[in-house]
């Protein structure tokens, strides 16, 4: 495989493939390339609000929706009921779904490595003036230096016994996790219970098992992954990251799908904008890392909840989400969560860039 195109999306999952979306109809010639087919890999416990997976037409993607939150403590539970939904959703139906709105070449290779503007697979080399790292936390497209347990990562391990539910829950329990948090998320025939650690260091398999007995749940079909918890650059030596490898991961909550298609889509419009003539590279990695940057302060608030929670001592975490359970705060605090990565930005039309440029190797 060889060849030369006007972007080089690499990753496939939810970032590449809310890129590519952005990209359809714009005469670019297109590759997305992944190691694996698209759907082919889940890694993470796939649930996202309602209202992004609706603005995307993914809706026959969801297996369950949820009104409520149910938050557990050692000493106190307490039922959230929120001002927009959350979905679980089938992995492989959803990619496809969202596939089935670019119309951009797809192969599966696996990526080694990078020469300025040169991909290295192990089916070949490739080049395009415009590429995106959408390949995950390694940050492939990037130097090396982003390995755990060093790197701002949390981890998370979740097992999917077959079974149904009808509560999306959640546990503050230093007996499952010292610094983080377990869940339950049912997915109509399944039951995709697990445990994500703050902490890199700290091993969650036994505890992801305790989690499950406790539940009278089989720890079964095992799936884990790491999760970045600090925002990152998105624009970096001439490429454009997305998703994981720039860190679009919430901390805190650990949401990363609805925030990996919130970047790929601001991502695509600005390489939108350089194929068409409207704008020259320079200007769109500027633009989209101004974006990202923008965002900074949230996810900084974000992480310093996260740093602050473990050290709260579990008898007051009881009465704290008692405190924090009336329907005023949670209007408020939900809605501002939402915000960060709204729904409507999949509607909304793109800013037109400063200027007229000529196009993609300006």
């Amino acid at each position: 495989m060889s060849g030369d195109f006007d972007v080089l999306i690499c990753g496939a999952s939810f970032a590449g493939l809310a890129v590519a979306r952005e990209l359809a109809g714009s005469g670019a010639r297109v590759l997305m390339i992944d190691r694996y087919e698209i759907g082919e890999r889940q890694t993470s416990a796939c649930a996202a609000p309602t209202d992004w997976l609706s603005a995307l037409g993914l809706e026959d993607s969801i297996r369950q929706t949820f009104p409520d939150l149910v938050i557990h403590t050692p000493h106190a539970t307490r039922r959230y009921r929120l001002p927009w939904t959350f979905s679980t959703f089938d992995y492989r139906v959803l990619c496809e779904l969202l596939d089935d709105q670019n119309d951009v070449q797809f192969e599966t290779a696996k990526v080694d490595g990078r020469s300025g503007f040169t991909i290295h697979t192990d089916r070949g080399d490739l080049s395009a003036p415009l590429i995106v790292d959408a390949l995950g936390w390694r940050r492939m497209l990037a130097a090396p230096g982003y390995q755990p347990p060093d790197a701002p990562l949390s981890r998370g391990l979740e097992v999917h016994p077959h079974g149904a539910g009808s509560d999306l829950e959640i546990w503050i329990d230093r007996r499952y996790v010292p610094a983080g948090y377990g869940w339950s998320f049912p997915a109509r025939e399944e039951v995709r219970v697990g445990v994500g650690s703050f902490d890199p260091r700290f091993h969650v398999k036994e505890t992801t098992v305790l989690l499950a007995e406790d539940l009278q749940r089989d720890a079964v079909r095992y799936q884990g992954n790491w999760i970045p918890h600090k925002l990152r650059p998105g624009a970096e030596d001439d490429i454009f990251f997305a998703g994981d490898s720039a860190g679009h991961c919430l901390p805190l909550t650990a949401e990363g799908i609805r925030t990996a298609f919130y970047f790929g889509i601001a991502c695509g419009r600005e390489l939108r904008a350089v194929v068409e003539g409207r704008s020259s590279r320079a200007d769109a990695l500027s633009r989209y890392a101004s974006f990202n940057a923008s965002h900074r302060r949230k996810f900084e608030a974000m992480l310093r909840v996260q740093q602050l929670i473990p050290r709260v001592p579990p008898r007051l975490l009881g009465p704290a989400i008692v405190a924090m359970s009336t329907r005023r705060f949670v209007d408020w605090s939900f809605t501002h969560y939402l915000n960060i990565a709204p729904p409507s930005f999949a509607s909304a039309p793109a800013p037109a860039p400063a200027g007229e440029h000529v196009a993609a190797a300006a």
